[in-house]
């Protein structure tokens, strides 16, 4: 793409090509999944008798994983096309915080956060980098679950990197957690599409996170400590 204008712009063409042809297949399978997964409802709900049926448990779970995935690849091929605004970032992160505290109320899990109201706004669309802020915090959640740390803590943390610097040329947010942690070798890979070490998992969760970090002209970055601490940073311009 370097070399030439032409190259670039065959490239940039293919690219959208591609985009769109995966958008058109996984729309045209999640119509039909949609009806399946409706219709075994309601086969459900007229005959109760189903649940019993060997296979009916693993059957719904297999039509649920499946509109899961197409959900979540559609939102993939999606994720870098935003509709930006101009954001009160405090307001913005203390909304998307008690959120995430709402739905671990019952969990016996300490969650903090440290918001300075005196954040730089930022141009960000706002739908898509709450997914990402959720789907960090959501895994956070389940390397507390499944760590050994008995003290379950995840804490979010938001200030400017350039400190006392004014203006601040970016906001960064951290979210780290006790859990189990990710170990090295895979680390390098966390962030590819299908790479999953979860059950159930699709594997697109952060490779989602970072293709929306990235469409924000930001960064996504992880350090970690197996049993002992993992981070996530974000890094977003001003």
């Amino acid at each position: 793409m370097e070399e030439s204008p032409e190259k670039k712009d065959l490239l940039e063409r293919l690219l959208e090509s591609h985009q769109m042809t995966i958008s058109a297949v996984s729309h045209e399978i999640r119509n039909p999944m949609t009806l399946i997964y409706s219709t075994l409802q309601l086969i459900a709900s007229q005959h109760p008798e189903v649940s019993s049926f060997k296979y009916w448990n693993q059957l719904m779970k297999d039509v649920e994983g499946t509109n899961l995935l197409l959900e979540e690849l559609s939102v993939y091929n999606n994720s870098g096309r935003l509709n930006l605004a101009r954001t009160d970032t405090a307001s913005f992160l203390k909304t998307v915080c008690l959120s995430f505290a709402a739905s671990i109320a019952d969990a016996d899990i300490e969650f903090t956060s440290r918001i300075p109201d005196a954040l730089p706004k930022i141009n960000c669309d706002t739908i898509k980098l709450k997914q990402v802020l959720l789907n960090l915090l959501r895994n956070a959640q389940d390397g507390v679950l499944f760590g050994s740390n008995p003290s379950r803590q995840i804490r979010l943390e938001a200030f400017t990197p350039d400190g006392d610097t004014w203006p601040a040329s970016s906001v960064c947010v951290k979210i780290s957690d006790n859990g189990c942690g990710i170990p090295p070798e895979r680390l390098e890979h966390i962030f590819e599409p299908f790479t999953t070490y979860k059950t159930g998992g699709t594997g697109l969760g952060l490779a989602i996170a970072s293709r929306i970090t990235r469409a924000h002209k930001g960064s996504l970055n992880v350090t970690s400590v197996p049993d002992e601490l993992t981070v996530f940073s974000i890094t977003l311009p001003v």
